[in-house]
């Protein structure tokens, strides 16, 4: 996501260490604002892979995926990628694109027609069912999507990522725009119609920082380079120029110089616990590192507390290693110089357009007034670097701090504070309307063109963006590459293939959020379902997530794709062994773009990523790049081949099969599983949660009923009674589709209404936390901390809420009225 330029030491001054800036100060509002417009062409690069994929069409069996020996992408391969190589570092790359057009394009009246969304995300992880529910059996693979998985090629997918890579491209700038251009030609050059719809929203850049230690005592002052180092032979050294400065999005401008505390996590219980040892954060620069809460919440909690700035680091005993152990590039692990930039912005999409979608001529909030949101952090903060946060510890004093509050073995002994270590902080930032693009390539359905199976991953990095987000961007060109063969076979959709490259992810979900929001009523009418893919790969082992209705749908598709790692098992084999229980993850955090399709308007959804843990090392850092990626994320890339063809196998069910392959068994015993861990929280209390389990009941009975209707259309499919384009098995796929959007609220959850979902959504206190029933949980955890009457009646309000939202889902699912 964002980080800082490697500027030599020359260039910086004479103090810095190698590579490094110590106080840097760009105008990041100024240069070239034009954008490259990149033509319609076939790159020889393109072609040598059309002509290889349609050359394995002809083979008899199943094609292996060979070692990827690609070399560096030609500056020749197309207009994009040649003015890609062209960028220097600051006036073309980092500058922000002026506002879009106010001329509307004939594309986008025509894709994007729909307005704002509903549906709040929540998370847990639960227990896949292997057991096997009354919905029939699958149908046979059909012969199209075991040519699909044939069509597999690694090479393919290290190809287009080395190229999306070769240069950092955030959000807003010349160069991102470039991949927008990239993106768009080679869809096109796959005949698949291609559009790109631009928005302008509020963007945030620095344009000065700058932090240093004073202890009183001492002589000396630390200035803190803010930098992240390049290493010896690094073939990205010349691209660090380029490289935004470290920083935080949104980030308040100011001045700070205060005794530092720290605070841990930065979590809402870090904060009471030094309030509890008498540890005064207000007007203090709150210290505090990543690895339970993403950096808005720290920094949100910073300034609840008092706190008058926050800085915050990544931990070694996090994102380090063990002690002793090599960095990348010697390992996986992020040296000490790594920074992790990210945005603070805690709302979702522009700013200056809360509920409601950028559109040409649309309403907007001042500048002023979406800064002044709550929303907003309110205070400067800074990232840095577990170097430069080791010497702040050293010159800590205070109590001890706790055990779980240490660093690892052979860290300094972190201590309280405040003091006698002094904060002298300083940030400018440039927050400025700026445009960025969506890129849609669409498929047309041959039978049902106006029900959408939509698959969508974003391209803008903090940085290079290897893992985050370009990992998904190649699994998604290697899936339109082999659809296209597909379709030069004679193959076409049932229904309409959309394919979505988001813009501004890294900002606040802003692309996806506002085409959402601009087509939430066809959506709302027309989504089949989302696919979302983000970081496709950053290790072995596979972890899914999806909303109930589509778990046997991923597990079925597990079980047709061989394992990237162990050719004589499938995905689905080894994602069993690697749990002690299979578990597929839910939606209801809010840290990628599935969020506008699920928790603001109701889409069946999935998410998945090929790697072990929440996140990995060098996470929105310099070191997330095509040479990380090719060493530890993905040697051979044969897990990008297995993501594409996972995410294109489910695509092809959800628009080819008749009959849509959900099921609502699995959400009637998520359903009661969340509502065990309501009632353990409530016990005690005056509160019921029998209009939950009633409610569960009846949905119980309607999925029965509708596996039943499925099973039994199947089974005159397969026997010619039935028609395959009847309108009964329209009706019962709109009921299908339509159940997932009974769980939203258009009141949204309280003091979070952008997020309609009332089963799913991220908790108040953690973006990044899933929650199960989250309008519910919030409800508890104010009536435990308030203790009246009011608060927890607003408690049993909540439970009503949702068993009247689980009613409707039964009631849409059955098809008839009450």
């Amino acid at each position: 996501m964002h980080r800082h330029p490697k500027e030599s030491a020359k260039s910086a001054g004479t103090n810095g260490p190698p590579n490094a800036v110590s106080s840097l100060q760009l105008n990041w509002s100024a240069g070239d604002w034009s954008v490259v417009t990149a033509q319609h062409v076939v790159s020889p690069l393109i072609k040598k892979q059309r002509s290889r994929l349609t050359e394995a069409t002809n083979q008899s069996s199943k094609q292996s995926t060979p070692l990827c020996s690609a070399p560096l992408p030609s500056a020749r391969t197309t207009p994009a990628l040649r003015a890609m190589s062209r960028l220097d570092s600051t006036s073309l790359l980092l500058s922000p694109l002026p506002p879009p057009s106010t001329k509307p394009t004939t594309l986008r009246r025509l894709l994007c027609v729909v307005s704002s969304t509903l549906a709040a995300l929540g998370a847990s992880l639960s227990l896949l069912l292997l057991v096997v529910h009354s919905a029939p059996a699958p149908r046979p693979l059909p012969n199209y999507g075991s040519l699909f998985l044939s069509l597999a090629s690694n090479d393919t997918a290290a190809l287009h990522l080395r190229a999306l890579t070769l240069h950092p491209h955030v959000a807003g700038t010349r160069a991102n725009s470039l991949t927008a251009a990239y993106v768009r030609d080679t869809f096109s050059s796959l005949s698949i119609p291609v559009h790109i719809t631009p928005y302008s929203v509020l963007l945030s850049y620095p344009v000065e920082r700058s932090l240093s230690l004073t202890v009183p005592g001492r002589a000396t002052t630390a200035n803190f380079a803010l930098s992240q180092e390049t290493y010896p032979n690094d073939p990205y050294a010349s691209a660090t120029a380029e490289v935004i400065p470290t920083f935080y999005a949104y980030s308040a401008s100011g001045s700070v110089s205060a005794e530092a505390v720290y605070a841990n996590y930065g979590r809402e219980e870090d904060f009471a616990y030094l309030a509890s040892r008498g540890v005064d954060v207000a007007g203090k620069v709150a210290l505090t590192r990543y690895g339970r809460i993403h950096c808005e919440d720290i920094v949100h909690n910073a300034r609840v507390a008092g706190a008058a700035a926050a800085v915050v680091y990544t931990d070694p005993l996090q994102y380090g290693g063990a002690p002793g152990e090599a960095w990348f590039p010697n390992s996986r692990w992020l040296p000490p110089t790594g920074v992790q930039v990210g945005s603070l912005f805690r709302g979702v999409g522009d700013p200056t357009t809360p509920m409601w979608a950028s559109s040409e001529g649309c309403e907007r909030m001042s500048l002023e007034e979406a800064m002044a949101t709550d929303d907003m952090p309110g205070i400067p903060a800074l990232p840095v670097s577990a170097r430069d946060a080791e010497e702040i510890h050293r010159a800590l004093g205070g109590d001890v701090a706790p055990a779980d509050w240490q660093g690892r073995e052979g860290s300094p002994g972190y201590r309280l504070g405040p003091g006698p270590a002094i904060l002298n902080l300083t940030y400018t930032g440039n927050d400025t309307m700026a445009t960025i693009e969506n890129v849609f390539a669409v498929i047309e359905g041959e039978e049902e063109p106006d029900r959408y199976v939509i698959l969508g991953n974003h391209r803008d990095a903090w940085t290079f963006g290897a893992s985050d987000p370009n990992s998904g961007t190649a699994a998604m060109i290697e899936l339109a590459q082999r659809l296209s063969v597909l379709q030069k076979q004679g193959w076409g959709p049932r229904r309409t293939i959309i394919l979505c490259s988001w813009d501004a992810e890294e900002y606040g979900l802003t692309g996806s959020t506002e085409w959402v929001e601009e087509n939430r009523e066809m959506l709302s009418s027309r989504a089949v379902a989302y696919l979302n893919v983000d970081v496709s790969v950053v290790g072995p082992v596979f972890r899914p997530a999806a909303t109930p209705q589509l778990d046997e749908l991923f597990q079925e598709t597990m079980k047709s794709v061989q394992d990237p790692d162990n050719s004589s098992q499938t995905v689905y084999d080894s994602w069993v062994k690697s749990n002690i229980s299979p578990l597929i993850g839910r939606l209801g955090d809010g840290g990628s773009d599935f969020s506008a399709f699920v928790q603001h308007v109701g889409i069946p959804s999935t998410s998945m990523v090929f790697g072990e843990g929440p996140g990995y090392p060098v996470y929105h850092s310099l070191y997330d790049d095509f040479v990380w990626m090719e060493k530890f994320g993905d040697p051979g890339f044969r897990r990008h081949a297995a993501a594409a063809s996972i995410w294109g196998m489910m695509a092809l069910r959800l628009a080819d099969e008749e009959i849509l392959p959900f099921n609502y068994m699995s959400y009637t015993i998520e359903l009661e599983a969340y509502t065990k861990v309501v009632e353990n929280e409530v016990r005690g209390t005056a509160i019921s949660c029998s209009p939950l389990y009633n409610a569960i009941k009846a949905l119980k009975t309607a999925a029965t009923k509708v596996n039943g209707e499925r099973k039994e259309f199947q089974r005159q499919l397969l026997s010619n009674q039935l028609s395959k384009d009847s309108l009964k098995i329209r009706a019962l796929n709109d009921r299908l589709m339509q159940a997932e959007r009974a769980f939203t609220n258009r009141e949204g959850l309280f003091k979070q209404e952008w997020f309609k979902h009332l089963v799913y959504g991220p908790s108040e206190q953690n973006d990044w936390e899933s929650a199960s029933y989250p309008g519910v949980g919030n409800a508890i955890a104010s009536a435990k901390s308030d203790n009246t009457t009011e608060s927890w009646k607003f408690v049993q309000h909540e439970i009503h809420r949702v068993a009247r939202a689980i009613t409707q889902a039964s009631v849409v699912l059955t098809g008839s009225l009450t």
